[in-house]
């Protein structure tokens, strides 16, 4: 019998069981795929779920990696995840600590920080300034968002979501920003870095519409284009702080074009069609391609009316302020925007439409305003820019409707080539399954 065999007995009598406390998005129950030798070791059950800590270490020290089966390689993945995010949360709790030193002997909490910022930087071999960031949001994670810092120290959440937290939620006060955390802190245990700054963005707006208004306006303000060479030999070309909704616009319209330009023989990557395109634009180079971008806006009935200022969002894109939402509903002529009214209170469609007299096929519209983004767990291509494609295949006698269609990326879509399936849920969520017997459940924004 192997050690990690003869530990996980007393791991499972030792370790605390966070199993039930939240619905992680993966579908850890799912029957495993045969293993296929008897010479596999087995893990316990849920130990990606188990509490972090000195207990569950001592186990995965005994784990050899190449006698698990591929299904329970990935559960040892997910426990290491978590062991990570667990002694960096600890690493950042000892800097705090260290600055505490310093107070304690007397010294002036400005003085004390810069103190133990230089003890933390010869420490560590940093440099002055980032031992001065790691410095500031380790008082941050400790002491303004204590949230955030236990969520890390449990495992919960990783390092680069809670940098994520704590930079999108900088410019609030305290108080609202420990709202904000409250209101994502379960959905954020599933969701990616974009993800969850796209949907803390949406949360600011709505708990100071007036403080995003004055924001948005400064910022929009200093917008600037910058020109700079790189370390490489070439130039990077960039707009700062533009309105989304000229960007998205901008943005579709690229997009189109360069697919457009993809044609038998055409060498050239999706990256590279878009930054030539862009560039033959701004130069006045001519393409034939003379159709419209199309952008999607959703907005509740209310703030379409003035009657409240929730903001909008520019699916897969961003939220916007509600100024900005109700100037886009009033049409552009610039692009063909469509746009999906909901239900204030409920969040649910009420109506859909198009800004130009000549709709586009309905049922793609309807199912681009059902699902925002491709539906793999994590993507966030707007569902404008997928394939759409039908979840029990057309092959196998699957119906071309909006309940067996869905909008796929065209590197997600293909993954059904190579052993991932998916099924939709009746919530609206859809269920990936890998070909090593992982099922992973998307997040679905809330209305």
């Amino acid at each position: 019998m192997s050690t990690s065999t003869q530990a996980s007995g007393w791991l499972k009598d030792s370790a605390q069981d966070l199993d039930g406390r939240y619905d992680d998005g993966w579908e850890t129950d799912f029957p495993r795929l045969p293993h296929g030798s008897s010479t596999y070791d087995s893990i316990p059950d849920g130990l990606d779920r188990m509490a972090p800590g000195p207990v569950l270490g001592t186990y995965l020290a005994s784990v050899d990696v190449s006698r698990l089966s591929g299904y329970d390689r990935v559960v040892l993945l997910r426990t290491h995840q978590r062991m990570v995010a667990h002694y960096q949360a600890k690493l950042y709790e000892d800097m705090v600590s260290i600055r505490d030193v310093f107070s304690d002997m007397g010294d002036d909490p400005d003085d004390a920080g810069m103190v133990a910022a230089s003890e933390i930087q010869c420490a560590l071999h940093l440099t002055r300034r980032s031992a001065d960031v790691e410095m500031a949001f380790a008082m941050d994670l400790v002491h303004r968002l204590p949230k955030v810092f236990s969520m890390l120290c449990e495992g919960v959440i990783d390092h680069r979501r809670a940098r994520t937290i704590e930079r999108s939620t900088c410019h609030l006060s305290t108080g609202v920003a420990q709202q904000v955390v409250e209101r994502i802190a379960e959905a954020a245990q599933v969701m990616t870095t974009g993800q969850l700054q796209a949907r803390i963005r949406k949360l600011c707006i709505e708990a100071d519409p007036d403080e995003a208004k004055e924001r948005y306006e400064r910022a929009v303000t200093d917008r600037k284009l910058i020109a700079e060479p790189t370390v490489d030999g070439t130039a990077n070309l960039l707009g700062l702080d533009l309105p989304p909704d000229r960007v998205a616009v901008v943005s579709r319209r690229i997009n189109m074009i360069a697919r457009s330009l993809r044609r038998d023989g055409e060498t050239r990557t999706m990256d590279q069609l878009r930054a030539d395109v862009y560039m033959d634009l701004l130069q006045g180079t001519e393409h034939k391609n003379n159709g419209k971008a199309v952008i999607h806006l959703t907005a509740d009935l209310d703030t379409l009316a003035g009657l409240t200022d929730h903001p909008g969002d520019l699916n897969g894109f961003a939220p916007v302020i509600s100024d900005i939402a109700r100037q886009i509903a009033q049409g552009h002529d610039d692009a063909q925007w469509r746009y999906t009214i909901t239900d204030t209170e409920t969040g649910q469609h009420l109506h859909e439409g198009i800004t130009r007299r000549r709709p586009t096929a309905s049922q793609r519209r309807h199912i681009e305003a059902r699902d925002r983004t491709c539906i793999f767990p994590g993507c966030r291509m707007p569902s404008v820019d997928c394939d759409i494609d039908h979840t029990t295949p057309y092959s196998e006698g699957g119906a071309t409707c909006s309940c067996n269609n869905a909008p796929g990326c065209r590197h997600d879509h293909r993954l059904k080539d190579h052993g991932w399936t998916y099924v939709r849920l009746a919530d609206g969520r859809y269920r990936w399954t890998s070909p090593l017997g992982h099922a992973y459940t998307t997040w679905k924004p809330p209305p």
